[in-house]
Formats: C-alpha cells, sequence, structure tokens
C-alpha cells in the first residue's frame, strides 16, 4: 500500500518532522496499480523494452556519459552541445526506477547502478554536481559563467540539472531502497540550500524544476530546509519586469517567468515548458505551506490557459520563438509548436490542480493532454519522437519548415528521455482518495489495491478505454464497508468540450450516462463533475458505467482567428485527424460540413489497433493543373497520437466546413525547407 512505501521511505531516509499540511487529496501510488489493458501496459511495456535501453544507449554513444567520466577525471573537453545534457541520463534513469518498481529487473538494476557510480565519481566534494563546469571550469563556453550559478537565470542550467537529479534520485530511492542516488542528490541539495535563501544568494532559477525536485526530497527526508528553498525560488521571482521596447526575449522576464512576483501573475507566458513546471511547484508549495495567495495566483494562470491559450489536443506553447506562450487566443495551425516536454509539464500541473480543489475539470484536461498531444510525441515503435506535435502539414512540411518526420533522437533530446521518465507512472494518475471519499479519474483495465477505513480492498476494472464507453468495476473486500465512490464523468459526456468557452462542440448529447450497481440502475448526484456513489460495498459487487460515445465536431471560439470557418473530431477522449496515406496522399484538401455523419470501425491491424472514424464529404481536387473542382469522396481520419507512423505527408486536425477562399501554394514553397 502506498502509505506503508511512503512511511519506509520516510523512516529510512533519516530525520523526519511531522507535515503540518499537504494536499488534501492524494493520489494512489502507481505501484498499487496493475494494469491489464490493451492501450496502456503495451505502451509501458514498449518503453521498458526499446525506450529505456534506447535511451541509454544513446547516452553512451552521443557522449552524455563520458561527460561524467571526464568530469571525474577533470580533464578533457565538454562534448555535447548544451549544459543540461546531464538530465538525459537523470531522466532516463527515473525512467528505469519507476520501471523496476512494477517490473524487477536485476540487469537493468546492476546497469543503473554502474550509470550511478559514474554520476557520484563526477560529483565534487561539496556537492556540486555540474559536468560542464567541473571537466574544465576555465574553458565552460557561453552558457556557463566563469562562477558557479553566475549564469543560472540565463542560460546555465545548474538548478535545473539539480531538479531532474532530485526528481530521479527520489524515483530511485523509494523503487529500490537504495541510497546509493539519494544521497549524492541530498549532498547537492544541502550544498544548494546553503547557497540560497534568505541573506543568502537569491535567484529565479532560468529553468524551472529544481523547486519540485526539492519538494521530492522534502517528502522523503522530512528536512525543511528543502521545502524552504522551493518557496524561496517561487518568491524570487518578479525582478525583470517586461520591458515593450525591448526586442530582446532574453532579457525580458517574461520568458522565464520572471516579469512579475508569481502571486501577481495572471497569464501563462514565457517558455512554456518551465512555465508548467513552476506552476506544478507553485501548487505543491502551496498545499504544503497553506499559501493561499500562490493557490489564488496558479487558479488565475490555470484559467487563462484553458480559455485562451490551449490547443484542442491538450498541447500548449503556440510559439517557435522561445519555444513558448503567444498571445491570448494565439493558437496558428500551420506554425504550431507545442513541445513534447509542455504537454508532459501540462499534466503534471493539472494534476496537482486536482489535487488542490478536487474538480473533475482538471482531469479533464489531464485526460485531453494524455491522449493526444503527449502521446503523439512518441512513435509506436518506441524509439522515434516528436520534439514539437504539429497541428498541419502541408506536403511533409509545416509552414515553420520544419520537416515533419520523427526522429530517433534530438541535439536538444529532452523530450525523449521526458517520455521515459513519464509513460511507467501512468497508472499513479488514475485514483486518487480524501478520507472515505475514492476518486476514479482514469479508465483503465487494471486491479488496484488501496485502503479505505483501514481495510484493504481491491477495485478491479474491466473496459475497453477509450475506444468504448462502458466500465465495469468489481469491488473485492473481506468486510463490507462503506465509502464514496467518485466516478469522473467526463465533460465530453455531458457537452463541455473544456471547461471554458474556448473550445465546443456543435450539437449536444442528449444521452446522460447510465450507473448500475449488481444489475440495478441507480440515481445519483454529481459533485465537481464526479458522480457519486455512497454504499456500504460488499465482496463482488459489480458497478457499470455506460458513457455514451459519440462523435462530435469542435468548433473554437471566434477570437481564434486561424479556425474560423472548421471543425476538429473528437470521439470520447481522443482528437482525430486526417492524414495522407488515409486519403489519397493529401489531408488539407478535405471538407466537413456541418451535417456530415461519421461511421466508426475498429481496425486492429492499423497503428497497433485504433477506432476510424469515415463519411462521404466533398474533397478539392485539381484537375490537368488548372481546373479546381470538388468531389465526395469517402474520407477517414485516425487518432491524432498515431500520426506520422507510416511515412511523412499531409496532416490535418481542423477542417473547414465549407469553402470560401482558395489559398495558392508554390510546390517549392511547400517542398524546400528554409536556411
Amino acid at each position: 500500500m502506498k502509505n506503508k512505501f511512503l512511511l519506509i521511505g520516510l523512516l529510512a531516509a533519516g530525520s523526519v518532522t511531522a507535515q503540518q499540511k499537504d494536499y488534501a487529496i492524494k493520489d494512489i501510488n502507481f505501484t498499487q496499480v496493475h494494469l491489464s489493458d490493451n492501450f496502456w501496459l503495451p505502451r509501458i511495456e514498449i518503453n521498458r523494452t526499446v525506450t529505456i535501453p534506447a535511451s541509454f544507449e544513446r547516452c553512451e554513444n552521443t557522449g552524455r556519459v563520458k561527460n561524467f567520466v571526464m568530469a571525474a577525471e577533470k580533464k578533457g573537453k565538454f562534448c555535447t552541445v548544451y549544459p543540461f545534457d546531464d538530465t538525459d541520463i537523470y531522466k532516463t534513469i527515473e525512467g528505469a526506477a519507476f520501471s523496476l518498481a512494477t517490473h524487477p529487473d536485476a540487469k537493468l538494476d546492476k546497469y543503473v547502478d554502474s550509470l550511478i557510480t559514474i554520476v557520484k565519481s563526477a560529483q565534487e566534494a561539496d556537492g556540486y554536481l555540474y559536468t560542464a563546469r567541473t571537466i574544465d571550469p576555465l574553458n565552460v563556453g557561453s552558457w556557463v559563467g566563469k562562477e558557479r550559478w553566475e549564469k543560472e537565470r540565463e542560460l546555465s542550467h545548474e538548478l535545473y540539472n539539480a531538479g531532474h537529479m532530485y526528481e530521479a534520485a527520489a524515483a530511485h530511492y523509494l523503487a529500490t531502497k537504495k541510497r546509493n542516488f539519494l544521497d549524492i542528490a541530498l549532498k547537492n541539495a544541502d550544498l544548494v540550500c546553503s547557497v540560497f535563501g534568505p541573506g543568502k544568494k537569491s535567484v529565479a532559477p532560468g529553468h524551472e524544476i529544481v523547486e519540485m525536485g526539492l519538494v521530492k526530497l522534502f517528502r522523503i527526508t522530512g528536512k525543511q530546509e528543502y521545502l524552504n528553498t522551493a518557496k524561496f525560488f517561487i518568491y524570487a521571482r518578479g525582478k525583470h519586469p517586461y520591458d515593450p521596447k525591448s526586442n530582446d526575449s532574453w532579457k525580458n522576464g517574461s520568458y522565464w517567468q520572471d516579469h512579475k512576483p508569481v502571486t501577481q501573475q495572471d497569464e501563462a507566458v514565457g517558455h512554456a515548458v518551465r512555465a508548467a513546471y513552476l506552476y506544478a511547484a507553485v501548487a505543491d508549495v502551496a498545499a504544503m505551506t497553506g499559501d493561499d495567495s500562490l493557490r489564488i495566483a496558479i487558479d488565475k494562470i490555470w484559467e487563462n490557459v484553458v480559455s485562451k491559450k490551449l490547443y484542442v489536443q491538450g498541447s500548449i506553447g503556440a510559439k517557435g520563438d522561445g519555444e513558448r506562450f503567444g498571445g491570448n487566443y494565439e493558437l496558428p495551425n500551420n506554425t504550431a509548436y507545442n513541445e513534447t516536454c509542455a504537454a508532459i509539464a501540462n499534466v503534471y500541473w493539472n494534476q496537482r490542480m486536482f489535487q488542490l480543489h478536487g474538480d473533475s475539470k482538471y482531469i479533464d484536461i489531464l485526460e485531453r493532454t494524455l491522449y493526444n498531444g503527449l502521446i503523439s510525441g512518441i512513435g509506436l515503435d518506441g524509439k522515434s519522437f516528436f520534439y514539437t506535435n504539429a497541428m498541419e502539414v502541408r506536403n511533409g512540411f509545416n509552414h515553420n519548415d520544419i520537416e515533419r518526420e520523427r526522429s530517433g533522437w534530438f541535439t536538444c533530446s529532452c523530450c525523449p528521455t521526458n517520455v521515459c521518465r513519464f509513460v511507467p507512472a501512468v497508472p499513479g494518475y488514475m485514483y486518487a482518495q480524501k478520507d472515505d471519499n475514492l476518486y476514479v479519474n482514469l479508465f483503465i483495465s487494471s486491479t488496484a489495491d488501496v485502503v479505505m477505513n483501514g481495510k484493504p480492498l481491491q477495485i478491479i476494472q474491466s473496459n475497453n478505454y477509450p475506444w468504448e464507453g462502458n466500465l465495469n468495476f468489481k469491488i473485492n473486500t473481506a468486510k463490507a464497508n462503506t465509502f464514496k465512490m467518485l466516478v469522473r464523468i467526463p465533460g465530453w459526456v455531458m457537452n463541455t468540450a473544456v471547461p471554458s468557452d474556448l473550445y465546443k462542440f456543435t450539437t449536444n448529447n442528449s444521452n446522460k450516462p447510465v450507473i448500475k450497481v449488481n444489475g440495478q440502475e441507480v440515481t445519483y448526484e454529481i459533485q465537481n463533475g464526479y458522480a457519486v456513489i455512497n454504499r456500504s460495498w460488499k465482496k463482488n459487487d459489480v458497478m457499470e458505467v455506460l458513457l455514451p460515445m459519440e462523435v462530435k465536431k469542435v468548433i473554437t471560439s471566434e477570437n481564434v482567428k486561424t479556425n474560423a470557418g472548421k471543425v476538429a473530431l473528437q470521439r470520447g477522449p481522443i482528437m482525430y485527424c486526417a492524414e495522407w496515406v488515409d486519403n489519397d496522399g493529401k489531408a488539407g484538401n478535405i471538407i466537413i460540413p456541418a451535417a456530415a455523419n461519421f461511421t466508426t470501425e475498429f481496425k486492429p491491424a492499423l497503428l497497433n489497433g485504433v477506432m476510424t472514424l469515415k463519411t462521404e464529404v466533398p474533397v478539392v481536387n485539381i484537375k490537368n493543373d488548372e481546373t479546381i473542382f470538388t468531389e465526395k469522396k469517402t474520407v477517414t481520419v485516425i487518432p491524432y497520437y498515431s500520426w506520422a507512423n507510416r511515412g511523412k505527408g499531409e496532416m490535418t486536425v481542423w477542417f473547414p466546413t465549407k469553402i470560401k477562399d482558395v489559398e495558392l501554394i508554390s510546390a517549392l514553397e511547400t517542398t524546400q525547407p528554409k536556411n
């Protein structure tokens, strides 16, 4: 059980102080949920057998491991491009630790220990660990200052590296009970806390995550200084106000959320990954210190994102210039950036918002991101990736002139290693509890071991989600147990595309969810988006939840000019797209009229098994290179996450409902990337 698991970790780590505050709602640890489904379990297995080994291999082949070896020897030349390349090893170790927690593997365990030994050898005597400086302190490159942390606010990423190390070390310790990596992290954290704080050095970390990492170390050790320093870093922001006359984004504090004190911020700005990591950490610190001013700030920022800055497939970060949020309602399709790391950070943030507030709207956003804009970032083979996730592609390129083809690695390879650490922990987002309330947030066939009212019980989920909406829950309990099951009723079931007016469905679903217990339909009330079933649960009780799944057409607020007159397609939690390979080599020529109807067909042999949608609609074609005409054709659309697994070509998420204009694009423009 999770509580026992955490208690063991706390006692073994050393001194413990009682935590006075925390999230009122606790997640059920992923180690307590054992999947048996056909959607997530294969992905977790591919991550274990393909993604993690490939990531370790690439860390070795690209010199990331060598950097640590040279740092230990204090000689050589930093042999990769970015000073944050250290984190790719940390993140892959974190993913391996999560995998080891549920799938023991002696060979992997031994290899991870060997890497940890190399990492330890690179750590300086006082705990400092940063290979870009330690290898050769006199030749550190333009991103790194001559003194420690001199360029932390800008480019050095010293605290960013530390944050990912803390997260990985915490995961490794809780998974293996070994202290070898944890002791490295604690030594570094003690150094950081001795340098930064009231009356000491102050800086707003240039790339946030150290705050989240310090909170995790606090949870393990109970050392108050770690939580205090996380809070200090959050409150260090606001020293570099936005200058509208400056064109230098590196000097305008908004790029790294340093333009205002966090408690005065009400809009998501700057680098999207940094921002969402910050907002997740703010939620952590607000929960653990009772700081309402921080909670109020991220509530406002969340509303801004969900009502003005969220892509329909759950991605964030519209602009490639600075990998950042655009202005309000700035959601272009042909230049959409949508970094995979930003989707992962968005899940972290929304999970914490749920734990703060207990409202299903946060899980609705989490689910939208998870099933669409996040897993689109990894290929079905487990070893090819997207750094950015496009919304529209013409002739293999988007309008940024970026070729849209998956890659095995990137010079800046933060996204593949981030996927490594995220995927194994997906079962941990399924359940949560508060007192005698058990929240069911995600629907995945599985067996979960939980404790309610001090009594152990099992919950066995059976379903074919996300393709079908018939959910079955079997309760295994030795003795009758009275508690409330709070089952999330997704917004898409209740005719709410997102919890704002940014996106809407064109039609309302008249079918409401049906809930049965032991075959008998029951009445239920909805609280904060959850159907509440309060009863004395007995052994072999069965609850059925029937979620109607219809194909929905999605439209955007008129404030988003790029989507005027267009629709997107959604069924259940899945967003759809048209891809060239299914539609005669094109995707940008499809029209979806308001009256279009769709049929569904599950194809087990296609893209590892997907539900396809088909319709007969007008398609624009050209005859003899000069005559434009429309003809009715059968069009097939596939889940957005699955595109670009069959070669490169056109793709689109948004479809015009009628012809209003014709855009002429030269062959040169769509097939030749610019320098």
